[in-house]
Order: C-alpha cells, then sequence, then structure tokens
C-alpha cells in the first residue's frame, strides 16, 4: 500500500498544479479505482511500458531488503493495514475530486486539461466510479462517506456540463430513499449532493445553467413533493429518531431555497418549486421542539421570499429590472403571506421562543464564574417582524375592503407589539408604538428600510381606500390614530429614523448612493407624501417632541419656547402636561384634509434636542467632496459660514470612493442660480434658527426643535446631491429626486415666525 500512496500523492500533485499527464491515462485506472484499497498488499497489475508501474517497482527495489526484522503481532499488523486502506481510500477520492475540478474550471483548455478530461471519462466507463460512491455514502466513517458524496456531486455536475445523461444508478437511489424515509441517513446525503450540484450550477457562468438545472430536477420533481408532505405532515413525536431529522431539515430548507431561487433567476417552472408558497406545514416547525437555528432559517427563507431576495448571495448577476410580470409567482406569493398571517392569528408568534446566545468571545460556554448576559435573538426578531409586516402588504395590495384592511391592520400590529414587548429592553413605550420599528432594525439598515417601505406602502393603500370612501372627517381622523397606536404612522416611523441617524445628511446621501438598500425608493414615496399630508407631518413632530420631554429623554434643557413660537393654520392642540395615556393622540389635527399649500405659519415646538455642531473629526459630518480646489470652494465656504454649519473637507479616501462611482448623466432640466442657492427655510427663518440655536456657550451643542433640525437635514442633503451632481459625481440623474426636495423647500418657503 505504501507504494500505491505514492504514487496516488504524485499524481495528486501533479492535477494540484494543472501539470500535463505525462502517462497513459488507462495507467493511473487501476490506482483510482475504490476497490483497490479493499485488497491485501500492493498490487501486482501492471501496464506495458507505463512509467506509472515502473515506478512502483523502483519503490521497491529502492527499499531492499531489511536487516533488522522487528516482530509485529498479528492484531497490530491487521490494524496497521485497515489504517492504510482508509488512507489509501481518501488519498483516491480527493484526487478524483480535484481531477473533476480541473475539468469543471473556468480555464482555457489545454493538452493537461483534455487528459483530465479522457481521465474522467474512462473512470465513468470502465471502473463504473458512480455505483461504487453510492456504495461509500453508507460507510459509518463520516469522513469518507463525506468525501463520496463529494466526489459524487462533482461527478454529476460533470455530466451535466458534459451534456451526458445522469447515472441512473444514482437517480434510483435517490428517488427510493426520499419517497422512504425523511429522517434517514441516506435522504440527507441525497439531499446534500442536489444541494450541492445546484449551487455550482448556479455559481456557474456558462449558457447553459437553465438546461442543466432543468435535467437535474426533471426525475425529482414528484419526488420533492412526497418528501415534503412526509417532514412536514407529522408530529415531531411521531418520528423514530428525531436527532435525524434535525439534518434532514437544515439539507431540505437549503434546497427549498435553492428551488425557489432557481425560479426567481432562471425562469424554471416546476411543481417542487411551489411547496413552500401553496402548502404552509413548513410552519408547524416553529412549534416543534428543535433547535432555535432551525426555526430562524425558515423564518428567513420566508422572508426572503417575500422580498424575493431568494439567491442573491448565489446569482453572480442581478434579476433584471425589465422582465415579463410573473402572474403565478404574484398569486403564490399572496398565498404564502395569507398562511403566514393566518398562523400568527392562530397564535404562530405567542407559540415561538427566541431565546438569548449567550456572548462569548470564541465560542458559547460561559466560563465558571460569569454572568450569563443572554440578550434576545435579535436576527429572528428581525426576521418575524418583517416577514409580518410585508405579508401586510402583499394582502392589501390584493384587497377592496378599507374596512377589511383596518381590521386586518390592528389584529396583526397588536399580535407583532405584543410579540416584541418581552424582548425589547427599555421596553416599547405605550404612548408612542411607532418607535418599535427603529428599535427592532436598528443594526440591520437593509430590513430597516424594508419594513419602514412596507409599512409606508400600507398607510398609503389604505389611506386612498379611506379618502375614497369616507365621509366624515372624524373617520380619517380616527385612522389617522389607529396607525399611530399601531405602529405604523409614516411621520412617526421617519422621524425616529432621522433620530437614529443623528439628522446627519451625509448618512441619507450614503444610503441614496449605495444600492444595497430600497432607501431610494422608500425616500420617493416618503416626499410624495409629505407634500399631501404637511400639516400631519407638523402636529406629529409637535407630539413627538412633547414625548420626548416628558418622558425625561431630552438630555440639555429646553431652550425657550418663545423663540419658537410659531403655530399652523389649522389648531394643533398642544400635548398635555399630564403623562400621555394609551392611545391617546392629542397631536391629531383637527382637520386631516385641511389644505396645507395656505399655510403661513409655523408649528410651535414643546421640546428641544441636542445635536452636535462641533467636537471631534470623527464625529462631525464630512462633506463628500473636498471643494478647497474647486472654483466653488469660496462660494460654499461663504454660504456655510452664514448658516453657522461649516463642514470639514473629505479625506483622501473619501474623494477615491466618490470618484470611483459611475458618471452620472447630466441633468436635463436647467436649473435657476436662485434654486441652487435658496434653502429650504426662508432668509427669516434662517435668521432666527442661527441667531437663536447656534453653537451653545460650551460649544458642543445646537438646541433645536424637532422640526427645525428634520428641515435641516434635508436641506443639507439637497446641497450635497446638487454638489455632487455639478461635479458629475452622483451614480444616477437626480432630477426627480431634488424636485420632490423642492416641493419641501416650498412647504417651508409658505412659514414665517409669528
Amino acid at each position: 500500500m505504501e507504494g500505491v500512496q505514492v504514487i496516488l500523492d504524485q499524481l495528486y500533485r501533479k492535477v494540484l498544479l494543472g501539470a500535463t499527464l505525462e502517462d497513459d491515462v488507462y495507467g493511473y485506472i487501476f490506482y483510482l479505482n475504490p476497490d483497490l484499497s479493499e485488497q491485501d498488499g500492493c498490487p501486482t497489475f501492471s501496464v506495458p511500458q507505463c512509467n506509472v508501474s515502473g515506478m512502483l517497482h523502483g519503490l521497491a527495489g529502492q527499499r531492499g531488503p531489511s536487516s533488522h526484522k522487528v516482530a509485529v503481532l498479528p492484531e497490530a499488523q491487521e490494524s496497521s493495514k485497515m489504517t492504510r486502506a482508509w488512507e489509501v481510500k481518501l488519498l483516491q477520492l480527493t484526487v478524483i475530486d480535484t481531477v473533476l475540478r480541473r475539468v469543471l474550471s473556468a480555464e482555457p483548455e489545454t493538452h493537461a486539461k483534455e487528459g483530465y478530461r479522457e481521465l474522467a471519462e474512462v473512470l465513468l466507463q470502465s471502473v463504473e466510479l458512480d455505483s461504487k460512491l453510492i456504495c461509500m455514502l453508507q460507510n459509518s466513517d463520516k469522513l469518507l462517506s463525506h468525501m463520496a458524496a463529494k466526489c459524487l456531486a462533482s461527478l454529476l455536475y460533470f455530466q451535466l456540463r458534459e451534456k451526458k445523461t445522469l447515472s441512473d444508478s444514482w437517480v434510483t437511489s435517490c428517488q427510493r430513499h426520499l419517497s422512504e424515509s425523511s429522517e434517514s441517513g441516506e435522504a440527507v446525503h441525497c439531499l446534500w449532493i442536489l444541494t450541492a450540484v445546484i449551487k455550482e450550477i448556479f455559481k456557474d457562468t456558462h449558457s447553459r445553467r437553465t438546461e442543466s438545472l432543468k435535467q437535474l430536477l426533471t426525475p425529482f420533481d414528484i419526488t420533492f413533493e412526497v418528501f415534503y408532505n412526509s417532514l412536514f405532515s407529522q408530529h415531531f413525536g411521531s418520528f423514530q429518531n428525531p436527532s435525524n431529522i434535525i439534518n434532514s431539515l437544515m439539507c431540505f430548507l437549503e434546497l427549498l431555497e435553492l428551488l425557489v431561487a432557481s425560479r426567481i433567476h432562471l425562469k424554471l417552472h416546476f411543481r417542487s418549486q411551489r411547496m413552500l408558497f401553496l402548502k404552509p406545514h413548513a410552519l408547524d416547525i416553529l412549534a416543534w421542539p428543535i433547535p432555535a437555528f432551525i426555526k430562524r432559517k425558515l423564518i428567513i427563507l420566508i422572508k426572503k421570499c417575500l422580498l424575493c431576495k431568494v439567491g442573491e448571495d448565489l446569482c453572480r448577476e442581478s434579476v433584471p429590472t425589465l422582465m415579463s410580470p410573473d402572474h403565478l409567482l404574484d398569486s403564490d406569493m399572496l398565498a404564502l403571506a395569507d398562511a403566514l398571517l393566518q398562523a400568527v392569528h392562530l397564535g404562530l408568534w405567542k407559540a415561538l421562543t427566541v431565546p438569548g446566545k449567550p456572548s462569548c468571545f470564541g465560542g458559547d460556554e460561559v466560563q465558571p464564574g460569569c454572568r450569563l448576559g443572554a440578550g434576545p435573538d435579535h436576527v429572528t426578531l428581525r426576521a418575524a417582524s418583517l416577514i409580518t409586516v410585508k405579508s401586510l402588504e402583499i394582502k392589501f395590495q390584493n384587497c377592496t375592503s378599507a374596512t377589511e384592511m383596518k381590521v386586518d391592520l390592528q389584529k396583526f400590529m397588536s399580535e407583532l407589539l405584543a410579540f416584541l414587548k418581552p424582548h425589547l429592553q427599555p421596553s416599547l413605550q405605550l404612548h408612542n408604538p411607532c418607535e418599535w420599528l427603529s428599535r427592532v432594525f436598528i443594526e440591520q439598515d437593509d430590513d430597516m428600510l424594508e419594513a419602514a417601505k412596507a409599512s409606508l406602502s400600507i398607510y398609503l393603500r389604505l389611506t386612498r381606500k379611506l379618502d375614497a370612501s369616507a365621509s366624515l372627517t372624524q373617520e380619517q381622523e380616527a385612522w389617522v390614530r389607529s396607525t399611530h397606536g399601531h405602529g405604523c404612522n409614516p411621520h412617526c416611523v421617519f422621524l425616529y429614523f432621522l433620530k437614529n441617524i443623528a439628522f446627519d445628511s451625509m448618512v441619507l446621501l450614503d444610503f441614496l448612493i449605495s444600492s444595497e438598500t430600497c432607501f431610494l425608493e422608500y425616500f420617493v414615496k416618503y416626499l410624495k407624501l409629505l407634500q399631501k399630508d404637511w400639516g400631519h407631518f407638523l402636529s406629529t413632530c409637535e407630539f413627538c417632541a412633547a414625548v420626548e420631554s416628558q418622558c425625561g429623554l431630552n438630555v440639555h434643557d429646553t431652550v425657550s419656547s418663545s423663540a419658537y413660537n410659531l403655530s399652523i393654520s389649522h389648531t394643533v392642540p398642544h400635548a398635555p402636561a399630564s403623562p400621555i395615556e394609551e392611545n391617546t393622540c392629542p397631536w391629531l389635527p383637527r382637520s386631516s384634509d385641511a389644505s396645507s399649500g395656505s399655510q403661513s405659519q409655523v408649528m410651535k415646538p414643546q421640546e428641544t434636542r441636542s445635536v452636535p455642531a462641533t467636537g471631534p473629526p470623527s464625529q462631525t459630518p464630512r462633506s463628500l467632496v473636498d471643494y478647497d480646489s474647486s472654483e466653488a470652494s469660496e462660494e460654499e465656504t461663504t454660504n456655510e459660514h452664514s448658516a453657522n454649519s461649516k463642514q470639514t473637507p473629505l479625506c483622501q479616501e473619501m474623494t477615491g470612493e466618490i470618484q470611483g462611482l459611475p458618471r452620472a448623466c447630466k441633468a436635463q432640466k436647467e436649473r435657476s442660480p436662485e434654486s441652487q442657492s435658496r434653502p429650504l427655510l426662508s432668509a427669516e427663518s434662517r435668521s432666527l434658527f442661527s441667531a437663536k440655536c447656534g453653537v451653545a456657550p460650551d460649544g458642543t451643542v445646537w438646541k433645536v426643535g424637532l422640526f427645525l433640525r428634520t428641515v435641516k437635514c434635508l436641506e443639507e442633503l439637497q446641497g450635497a446631491i446638487y454638489r455632487l451632481q455639478e461635479k458629475n459625481l452622483f451614480p444616477y440623474n437626480p432630477a426627480a429626486l431634488l424636485k420632490l426636495l423642492k416641493g419641501v423647500e416650498a412647504k417651508c418657503d409658505n412659514m414665517s415666525p409669528r
């Protein structure tokens, strides 16, 4: 066996380096036969005129007879033979897998690669490698079994790439194991191999991906459905081996994700791709006594399905934006959303436990004497919250009854808030439930913006229905009160979002430039709403300021309200001095449909908060472009000094990143000099802002009202977009976005201090 190991080792090194096989490939077949390692001693087979067999004889001659003989017990000899046979078999599998991966690599065709392809084809034909690998899957040694599965996956993908027929023995074996039992080890191996092959198809860039995947999935379409029903239709206690079920669940959930991804990215249509959408049995496992990470995996899979983001980490190219609508997928999404909401109504979130995980460096074991600081699983909390809101959005898009939507909103948002309440510390304030979104998603900006967009869509959908059906102003006011009480008031959500980013316009600019989130879509929708719902926004600012003041959240003393003695045209009741009670909304405008275009005065904030003006460079907002060497730098510096908000220049690294972005299209609409320099606030308001709300005596804070801080943030964002557009550094044409920001500017122009 020592000689065989040497030959296999040399062959492995050659293939690893991509060297040409100098000998006839048939000289290597004998040593790659998995049956070889089960024979006693070295093989006597040799190939005529083959250097491989010559190497073996040379190795034997070099060793020669030993002059020192050591007595070895028969038991030790047998153990040594078994160890060497095990090592040879592992080395054989490693060499075979490496050869197949060389053939499947994206490297250009060479003489060496042709030799590897010939070697693989001979192995398939003369040795029946696929059948022997299938037998090795049942080996009790886990390492051997895993290596056999890995080789078999590479072999199957090789057959697909070379347009060969899939191994009949493997297809038959998998169909039998998946149909017979959902908890057998053989079924787990089949699922793992299928998953590995599909991943390889997704990662490849060749043009036959769709054909290859169709060839692989066609024999298993019905089999997958049988396995799905067998796995998810039973009670957990009915399984004979619960430990094996964990492996089956993990492998099958991963396979389900790949099936859905193939439907979205490769436009394949199989019955098995619709199982998760049309058969909600999988949701039942959330109540099973299984590890939390499996439940988390299912919830995240549902989240990806509802957001159409399945397979994004596998496909190198994104889904084309201009594509024919998939009405069947839309109906399946609605079915999944309805199934999830029905499960929530039956107590899904009440039964779901979200255990904490100890925060330990390098592992999950808590050392003796250390306290267990376990908190909730925020990944599960975020995913559960997002799929609830997204399901409501999908359902409302297909609902025509305003009354039904209002009932569903109250029912399901109450369930969600009750689910979140015990897991958020400090607990959610009863008088401001809209805070839940920023609290839950504080560490995951992409999910936070998806949830905010879904919440905004729900609000817009219901508002349009109510505007068409409601005849009384009281009904509209009750609707506004309901949205706030159930945590989906869009103005509250936006204000809490700005609060989380410290009203930093540069953060908003980063979100607008980045393509990793849906912020642009959300922001455009909200700016459109803001212009139509201006009075509601103003009163919401007053309410939020009053809430923070009464809850003791403001760190610094309140600026005298006489400095901002402002009001709106319609009367807005002042926030009460007593603690705010649950489900009361003293900030509601008396007329929700009052025109905001005639407003000539500004609200009177009840509370102010502090924001940084100057301080450490790491905390000071920076411009995205260094204008020190530009012609516009002097003008910009003058304008910034007049607003008492001078920004520090950009560091070299950030300048490089911005310059590396794609060139923006030049604005098609010429903007006047007046529009370039005019701020969002009127001149009188700006002078009041600078004089009364400038740098505090300690030189570190501004004390301004919530409304003015929001407006100033949007003003700075508009200026930053203009500057980047002038330099052709904005990655897309921002004309429509700037038009919306100018709409906010127009609203502010109609305001003046009293």
